[in-house]
């Protein structure tokens, strides 16, 4: 019987362990976590006859093993990873684990920002097309769980990080993009150059048969054609191409094979911002790929509203609109956010500091900022830096830890024509679990005012 050891408790773990042990293998879960300190229920694990260690992780968990499957958002440069690999033990990441059982294509999507919107859209543009569609990885849902459920004959759309790249060498999307690539996750990787090659892992083992779909307005992935051994197509928003998918007449078009399709006006589009008619182009040039036809992705075009927690909506107080960007974790993606807006914005930002440069998104808050509302850990360097690029001192306000009082602040200053925008520039981790959670405590924050 094979020994396998799944190291993370968290969503994909716990997948990875549970379909580890219906095939029959003899599976352990461990976490350096206490049990106490995690919010899951393990009863179902213990139930099923799986291993549960919890705390210090030491050589003696490898005893037997014959493969480790590994969360995200644990490092490959732990100790007992380390010695797993002095031993010979294979180590891979719970998407490799996912790509073995698969057995409909993938389509597997990267990049620093518009990977959720993206591929939340292409799920819908591959079901116009597939009875059988998965959406699942870096977006919520193990895509392990979803490759199973999904099994043969359809199609799976895949969220990707550079964090599940780490530990993949063997994984092989069928379609695979590349959106961007901008500074973030660099207290993980170490460096830009690593972070990239994690990214580019993507398409490693990709063949004449497979796609990779490239941002042909970012220098770093338009770049990626001369490591890739696969078909390459760009997208872009700044340039009309001679085949791919880009803007013609502010109308969003196919080229591909010496046929043009077009698909919608940016004004039809239902999300809105030059970021999203990125995203659009991206997840409609993999859907075609896929099979969908024009006409089908048109009509999904015209009706997706977007995804939870970026440049959400959430409601309108006195003729001042609110919105949730709490998906904005670094600095290009608030910088994404505020760039929807002409201006007159009322901006809640900060968090868990990632150390990234600053300077672009405080040129463009300069810009369009009318008050600049601090939280977390970041407080202090944010308004440093502001005060350094001359942002006025009276339109830096601080909440300390408390959303509630960055909200209160907000709906104190705020009138008409401005907006209130939560877009951090951050981690959540030293206010919240995860985004999500802070962009829920938000929305129900502005509910109750």
């Amino acid at each position: 019987m094979e020994k396998i050891l799944v190291i993370g408790a968290a969503r994909s773990g716990l997948a990875a362990a549970k379909i580890a042990k219906k095939f029959g293998a003899d599976v352990i879960l461990s976490d350096a976590k206490l049990e106490s300190e995690l919010k899951f229920d393990f009863d179902e694990l213990r139930g099923l006859g799986i291993e549960l260690r919890f705390g210090k992780q030491t050589e003696e968990l490898l005893s037997g093993v014959n493969k480790i499957i590994v969360s995200p958002a644990v490092p490959i440069k732990i100790p007992v990873l380390k010695a797993a690999a002095q031993k010979n033990i294979p180590i891979i990441s719970e998407v490799e684990f996912a790509y073995n059982l698969a057995r409909s294509p993938i389509c597997a999507v990267t990049g620093t920002n518009g990977k959720t919107t993206t591929v939340t859209l292409l799920g819908l543009l591959l079901k116009e097309k597939f009875s059988k569609v998965g959406v699942g990885g870096n977006i919520g849902v193990p895509l392990s769980e979803v490759a199973l459920e999904v099994g043969e004959g359809g199609y799976l759309a895949a969220e990707i990080s550079s964090y599940q790249m780490e530990a993949t060498k063997n994984f092989k999307p069928h379609i695979s993009a590349i959106l961007n690539v901008t500074p973030d996750h660099l207290k993980r990787h170490g460096s830009m150059e690593v972070y990239q090659a994690m990214k580019e892992r993507i398409f490693a083992q990709q063949t004449a048969e497979d796609f990779l779909i490239l941002n042909y307005d970012d220098a770093r992935t338009r770049d990626m054609i001369d490591r890739a051994a696969c078909k390459v197509v760009y997208f872009s928003r700044q340039r009309k191409l001679a085949e791919g998918a880009f803007v013609k007449n502010d109308s969003l078009v196919i080229k591909f094979n010496g046929a043009t399709h077009e698909l919608c006006t940016i004004d039809e589009l239902g999300i809105k911002g030059g970021h999203n008619v990125e995203n659009a182009l991206a997840a409609s040039m993999i859907a075609f790929l896929a099979g969908v036809e024009a006409e089908k992705i048109s009509s999904v075009l015209k009706t997706f509203q977007g995804v939870e927690h970026r440049i959400e909506f959430v409601r309108e107080i006195g003729g001042v609109k609110y919105f949730n960007d709490s998906k904005a974790t670094n600095t290009d993606s608030a910088i994404k956010a505020l760039e929807t807006f002409a201006g007159h914005i009322v901006l809640i930002a900060g968090g868990d500091d990632k150390g990234t440069d600053l300077t672009e998104f405080l040129n463009l808050v300069n810009e369009r900022v009318d008050c600049l509302i601090l939280v977390g850990d970041a407080a202090a360097r944010f308004k440093t830096c502001a005060l350094e690029k001359n942002f006025s001192a009276e339109k830096i306000l601080e909440a300390g830890y408390s959303m509630e009082r960055a909200v209160e602040l907000a709906k104190e200053i705020s009138r008409p024509p401005q907006v209130v925008l939560l877009s951090p520039a951050c981690a959540s981790f030293d206010m919240y679990s995860d985004f999500e959670e802070r962009g829920r405590d938000f929305k129900r924050i502005v509910r109750e005012l």
